[in-house]
């Protein structure tokens, strides 16, 4: 069987590796418009911060170790028309310009996302710029060295990431966003207000409730203007958000309303011999039990390895995701799993939710850290929607286990009372989720 893989970050290299790590026979062709494969762009902030020192270090796999498995790997080569009717593909190489057809048995659509750029006036300016991939990057790394002052647009994820890195380089560094606060999307006011004085501490100029209306040559750099003010400054960074890179199959596939692909439980698309995987499809989302566009990595590779199980047969279906998450900003980690409180009530859910402070483990202990948690639940029966976390202390672990929670639709008395371990180097006689669970029951029967 002929498997033709268009794209390969993570979605398109893990699927190769399931097909040829369980199937050494089949042939599989690998078209990769990029000169790399598998770059972990999640990584990119650290690389600008100086935590990572090699950029290359951020690759887990290779056109090498590929090709070895024995896959036909084409890098610099764009797929740049697709007639699913006939099988067929039409190939471009990006070095010389010609123009070739393939034809597969099965197809992988892994052509993943794109940052979103807006319509603006001077969004060409060569002082903007993008952070998606290894070339964003590395340009990135070598124009802010003698960079002064950088403007970030967006303070999502990978936003305030960059305006942490490039805070404690010492630049002077601005965020604009559209709305009152940043990383809204995935923690309440409580934490995002303590990540603001943060910034706030590291000098960077906040601008938020701002919209950015373009961009001017300011005869150094870039100024950026809103529809509040002017931001002069030697580079911007466009960080807005993703949009899922799917053109090729417009009016061949189905779509979701936000141009991701319609994949059933076992990847398949609407096409039964396409299959789809990573930031071109939607996800299964759990606490809504619907359809949703979340990009990232994790999803990505789950997806890839039963999408390239299910290309020999549906045997391997997904189970969904919570939009698990986290981020290292100065000397607090936070992660979230679910629904805030504001979004389980706009998804239609009579919800609630509980905040809870505590040390994460007793105090005769010769260290120790403050962590906050909140917890979301449905009150109709009680049911885990999501939950946020925060401290100095690496509670990223709370998090997953909150998510395998609501993956298996559990309660916020079930959380209270499950077993944990306890032992006074890690925590308590019950663990801080148990006491923010207990917290949550005691709101709820109220």
């Amino acid at each position: 069987m002929k498997i033709i893989i268009v794209g390969c970050t993570h979605a398109g290299t893990i699927t190769a590796n399931q097909v040829l790590s369980n199937h050494p026979d089949a042939e599989v062709t690998i078209y990769e418009k990029n000169d790399n494969v598998s770059f972990l762009s999640c990584g990119i902030a650290t690389y600008l911060g100086g935590v990572t020192k090699n950029i290359d270090d951020m690759f887990y796999s290779s056109p090498e170790i590929l090709t070895k498995l024995g896959a036909n790997v084409k890098l610099e080569h764009e797929v740049t028309h697709v007639d699913l009717k006939n099988k067929s593909l039409t190939v471009k190489d990006l070095n010389t310009g010609a123009t070739s057809e393939d034809h597969y048995d099965k197809l992988m659509v892994t052509t993943g996302s794109w940052p979103i750029i807006p319509g603006l006036s001077g969004i060409d300016n060569p002082n903007v710029y993008l952070c998606k991939n290894y070339n964003h990057a590395k340009k990135l790394f070598e124009v802010a060295q003698d960079a002064k002052n950088i403007v970030v647009i967006g303070g999502g994820y990978i936003g305030v990431e960059l305006v942490e890195a490039y805070s404690k380089q010492g630049k002077n560094v601005t965020l604009i966003d559209g709305i009152d606060r940043l990383l809204s999307k995935y923690y309440d006011a409580k934490y995002t207000d303590i990540v603001t004085k943060d910034f706030e501490d590291h000098n960077v100029k906040l601008a938020f409730d701002e919209m950015v209306a373009g961009f001017e040559d300011n005869g150094h750099g870039v100024t950026v203007n809103t529809n509040k003010g002017s931001y002069p400054a030697d580079m911007a960074i466009l960080c807005i958000g993703f949009r899922p890179n799917t053109g090729l199959f417009k009016g061949q596939l189905e779509f979701n309303q936000d141009g991701s692909i319609k994949t059933n439980a076992y990847m398949q698309t609407s096409d039964p011999d396409v299959y789809g995987a990573g930031d071109a499809v939607a996800v299964h989302y759990n606490p809504t039990n619907q359809e949703a566009y979340v990009p990232l990595a994790t999803n990505a590779v789950r997806q890839g390895v039963i999408a390239g199980t299910n290309l020999f047969g549906n045997t391997m279906t997904y189970i969904g995701t919570q939009s698990t998450s986290g981020l290292q900003l100065y000397d607090h980690a936070m992660a979230s799993t679910g629904m805030t409180l504001a979004s389980a009530k706009a998804a239609g859910f009579d919800a609630d939710a509980v905040t809870f402070t505590d040390n994460y483990r007793p105090e005769f202990m010769p260290t120790n850290a403050e962590v906050i948690g909140t917890v979301v639940w449905d009150r109709s029966n009680n049911q885990i929607l999501g939950a946020q976390f925060m401290s100095s202390y690496d509670i990223s672990m709370y998090a997953n286990a909150v998510s395998v929670m609501i993956q298996n639709r559990n309660t916020i008395d079930f959380m209270a009372m499950v077993d944990m371990l306890f032992q006074p180097n890690f925590d308590r006689p019950f663990n801080f989720i148990n006491l923010l669970g207990q917290q949550a029951v005691a709101k709820a029967t109220k």
